[in-house]
């Protein structure tokens, strides 16, 4: 029979507990914000209706209305709300992209450390642990070289950005490394996005007229169709593309050196 010891005592039950609370609390408002369509509500829809409002709120306070953008943008990216170039887009258009951008990229930063550390807390290190030594190698092998990893999926998006976190807490990625690589790759995209919301007076303008005129007509539907991935100008895409092959260029010079060393010195 069984003595019980290897049953988790009461401190162990409440350490879990405790544990795995603020993955619980994070899923349930992650829940709760797409249950209730917080997500459409950032949109340019809803934008345009109030984009002079929010420009003289600005010109008025625009410090404490940077911290508000500061901390919406913050909130989003914890709720893993699709709006993060949308929102850097506005913050181009209302602070300029400079500023808009910096405060972009430092908020989308704060934002996905938190998802981090949470993560990694309540499920990274836990599951790892009892994962097979097939997947802790390739853990091993991603801690390796998770900066040049990580700074390359935030220059190429080829993975959803919440993902990317949560790919990242698994593999136990260092924080600091995280936060510095997440930092770094983040800058040429926010300030992309910045740069293309600063110049959204003439865009809302078109499609100020082009709603006008859908109204004229009669029509029942004339919702913005305004995307603001669309707003990147080929050069801009390109310019990221070549950053984040780059980003991998420490991945491809170590396999080079490491493949040299397998072949031996090389004959006369």
């Amino acid at each position: 029979m069984a003595d019980g010891s290897d049953r988790p005592d009461g401190a162990t039950t409440r350490r879990n507990l405790w544990r795995y609370l603020p993955l619980a609390i994070l899923a349930g408002a992650i829940g709760a914000a797409f249950a209730t369509g917080l997500h459409r509500s950032f949109g340019f829809e809803a934008f345009l209706s109030y984009q002079v409002q929010l420009r003289g709120m600005v010109a008025e306070h625009r410090s404490a209305m940077l911290g508000l953008y500061g901390l919406v943008y913050v909130a989003a990216v914890i709720l893993s709300l699709p709006v993060s170039a949308f929102l850097t887009t506005v913050g181009g258009y209302l602070f300029g992209w400079l500023l808009g951008g910096a405060a972009a990229s430092l908020a989308a930063t704060l934002g996905a450390t938190g998802i981090f550390v949470v993560a990694r807390t309540s499920l990274g290190q836990p599951l790892l642990k009892r994962a097979g030594s097939r997947v802790q190698g390739l853990a091993a092998g991603f801690q390796r070289q998770s900066f040049s990893y990580l700074l390359f999926l935030r220059l190429m998006p080829v993975m959803p950005f919440w993902l990317t976190n949560l790919a990242a807490a698994f593999f136990g990625m260092r924080l600091k490394s995280y936060v510095v690589a997440t930092y770094i790759g983040m800058l040429p995209v926010c300030f992309a996005f910045a740069f293309a919301g600063s110049g959204l007076d003439e865009v809302i303008a078109r499609h100020e007229r082009d709603r006008q005129q859908c109204l004229a007509t009669g029509q029942a539907n004339c919702a913005v169709d305004l995307d603001a991935q669309n707003l990147l100008t080929p050069e801009l895409v390109v310019a990221l593309t070549i950053l984040g092959f780059l980003a991998l260029a420490p991945l491809a010079v170590r396999f080079w050196r490491a493949r040299r060393r397998a072949e031996g010195p090389t004959k006369p």
